[in-house]
């Protein structure tokens, strides 16, 4: 193991080893990289088991990625962490009224689908809570905040109560949180047809969608990394909670197929369910609680002591030329729920493969004038776990070094291109867009991502915010680094089954692996342009009009709510502000440089450093590691991005005083950003 600070300085030693080559010459070696049939077999060798974190399946993983890199030339390199991850040992769940009847909760094999023979990990969320517990049923919908104020405006209880819930809408982990909160025994989530199965077409394998016996596994922790170290890193000898105090549920929660949903939710008793709570599965849909469905459910996990267990982040690198403290870095988690062909072996694949065309660029004489690291995670599945650790780890080092984070998870189900990024990154994705074929169509992926979302004239295919929900969230939301991830999407159903595996990825997920190749080659350019660029290709024009656009829509649901006092004027003056630094800084990055490297990392330097800016050291109000103040998980949604969460969680609070510090010091720190722009800005004269 090593820390990055020592990779740093072995790279700092390296120097200049080869001339910089002409952009153009650059950009064909690196669209030439990625090929289908390399990804066909870097997928074949991680997807063929399963291989969910802590197991010796997911160790091998980490030396086969190392072994590829190493062969591509690169320096790599490995970091581990010891992290409570308890594997569940056994789960079983009976109905004891009307009549008697054990589920069985396995996902049955898939004739013709040799993957599917292989064992399949228990259907157990990860971090559930251990125990057996017997008692009514309860149906919650989505088991979202408003479906229990509907129960309690329909006079229904859940406490003592087994409740049922679908998947969607939120995170998981929410719907734990809520029924726990609201006294359940035990938590039973269901992917139901009209969401993801039957109800959307064809199932597996006749189909993309999700069988009545397909099982969504995933976490239930809502707070990123290790729950036995929360906010400081796994390494060893750090001080460790004691597991009654960790922040994960204390009720056992156990996933199942609709089919053995509709075991359950037939025959309740209780009022009629309302109509937006209705499914797809052939049954009237009842809340029950009264008693005529009542199950008895078990939970069984390691103990404290052997639930620790040993995972192994991955590195490779190419030492920078000119700025080699300058870091860049890719990275994809390697972990899954089964063989995980999609979720995440797509991801990590298209790493590989951009790994695979920056090793072809050394090969003919060029190397990036900032440094590259490919990353791979461990852990990610059991809730962002191995890139959070690494990021509490290195903070320091992260905060100085690195440029930007760019994400790979789950980049190939389809054909629809899309992504997400914070507002400086958004243009380097749709630059590195326009410059790679569409796969299985016509033209440049930007020229398909348009069309596909029909884009008006004069304006970008829209991008998404960075909320939360995959390995970004420790550099963005934690550290302020600016961060993007993008792939291709399409409809399916076998999220986190044991059905996500290479028949459905070469079937129905990504034919010829089309996909992935393009995806791969949309990141190795858009690592060029970031390792390459004389000045970093931020734009902080976007970055100050979208806190303009938030802002004003916070101030009117501010006023909606009776909610005044607050500096608002002040805020709207420091985002016009930082716009109009932005585009000074903007126009002068677009002259094109003439200044010597030392002036270049001091213009580098502030505007690596003028993102961080907007990050608060104490974190949001009762949410210490989410510091970004732009954009954060949504605390009661978990996927969804909630921007300006300072502000927005205190106006979901109606918390007057709040609401007024949150608007000065956003202020305030938009004024920190709009200083480090006009320096950088200053700087490019």
């Amino acid at each position: 193991m090593r820390h990055l600070r020592a990779l740093l300085v072995l790279l700092l030693a390296a120097g200049p080893l080869a001339a910089q080559a002409a952009p153009s010459r650059l950009d064909s070696i690196l669209l030439a990289g990625p090929d289908t049939a390399s990804a066909r077999r870097f997928s074949t060798a991680l997807a063929s088991r399963v291989h969910v974190a802590g197991t010796a399946a997911q160790d091998s993983t980490a030396r086969y990625v190392q072994q590829q890199m190493a062969a591509m030339g690169l320096d790599t390199s490995t970091i581990s962490f010891t992290v409570f991850i308890p594997a569940p040992e056994a789960v079983t769940v009976t109905r004891i009224r009307p009549t008697r009847k054990e589920l069985r909760l396995s996902e049955p094999e898939v004739p013709g689908d040799e993957s599917t023979r292989q064992p399949a990990w228990p259907t157990v969320n990860g971090y559930s809570g251990s125990g057996e517990v017997t008692g009514p049923i309860v149906y919650v919908n989505y088991g979202l905040l408003d479906d229990y104020r509907v129960l309690e405006s329909l006079g229904v209880s859940v406490r003592g109560a087994v409740v049922v819930a679908r998947y969607g809408k939120s995170h998981r982990g929410i719907k734990a949180r809520e029924a726990e909160r609201h006294g359940a025994v035990a938590l039973i989530l269901y992917s139901d047809p009209a969401d993801d199965g039957s109800g959307k077409g064809a199932v597996y394998p006749d189909g993309p969608w999700r069988p009545a016996a397909g099982v969504q596994r995933g976490s239930v922790k809502l707070s990123p990394g290790d729950p036995s170290t929360p906010g400081w890193a796994s390494t060893d000898g750090a001080r460790r909670i004691p597991l009654a105090e960790m922040d994960i549920p204390k009720i056992p929660v156990v996933p199942m197929g609709y089919g053995n949903a509709a075991e359950l939710l037939t025959g309740l008793d209780g009022v009629a369910a309302p109509e937006a709570w209705k499914g797809g599965l052939p049954i009237t849909y009842k809340i029950g609680g009264g008693g005529a469905v009542t199950v008895q459910l078990s939970v069984r996990l390691q103990n404290e002591r052997n639930g620790y267990k040993r995972i192994t982040n991955t590195f490779a690198s190419i030492s920078g030329t000119t700025w080699p403290g300058e870091v860049i870095i890719i990275g994809a988690h390697r972990d899954a729920w089964g063989p995980g062909a999609w979720d995440n072996i797509s991801g990590t694949v298209s790493v590989l493969e951009a790994a695979k065309a920056w090793s072809d660029a050394l090969r003919a004489g060029i190397r990036p004038r900032r440094t590259i690291i490919f990353a791979t995670w461990d852990a990610e599945e059991w809730g962002l776990v191995g890139s959070t650790e690494f990021a509490e780890s290195r903070e320091g080092d992260l905060r100085r070094s690195m440029v930007a984070y760019l994400n790979q998870d789950a980049v190939a189900s389809g054909r629809t291109f899309g992504g997400s990024a914070t507002p400086t990154m958004r243009d380097v994705i749709r630059r590195a867009a326009r410059l790679v074929p569409a796969p299985g169509g016509t033209g440049s992926i930007y020229d398909q991502w348009r069309t596909a979302s029909q884009t008006p004239a004069g304006e970008e295919p829209k991008m998404g915010n960075l909320g939360g929900g995959s390995d970004f969230a420790g550099f963005y939301n934690h550290l302020g680094i600016p961060a993007a991830e993008w792939g291709f999407g399409g409809g399916q159903g076998i999220y986190h089954s044991h059905y996500d595996d290479l028949q459905f990825m070469s079937r129905y997920a990504d034919p010829g692996y089309l996909a992935h190749q393009a995806t791969a080659r949309v990141a190795a350019l858009a690592l060029a342009e970031l390792a390459q660029s004389d000045v970093v290709p931020f734009d902080y024009r976007a970055f100050g009009d979208e806190i303009l656009r938030l802002a004003a829509a916070a101030r009117d649901s501010a006023l909606k709510l009776g909610m005044v006092g607050a500096p608002w004027d002040r805020l709207t003056a420091e985002a016009t502000a930082l716009r109009a630094a932005g585009d000074t800084f903007a126009t002068r990055s677009a002259r094109g440089s003439h200044f010597d490297e030392t002036r270049l990392s001091r213009i580098n330097e502030e505007s690596r450093q003028a993102e961080r800016s907007l990050t608060r050291p104490e974190g949001l109000n009762g949410r210490p590691w989410y510091r970004n103040l732009l954009y954060a998980a949504d605390r009661d949604n978990g996927y969804a991005d909630v921007p300006l969460p300072g502000i927005a969680e205190a106006l979901r609070d109606k918390d007057a005083g709040r609401l007024s510090f949150e608007v000065g010091d956003l202020a305030q720190r938009v004024g920190d950003v709009r200083g480090r722009v006009s320096a950088a800005a200053a700087l490019l004269r």
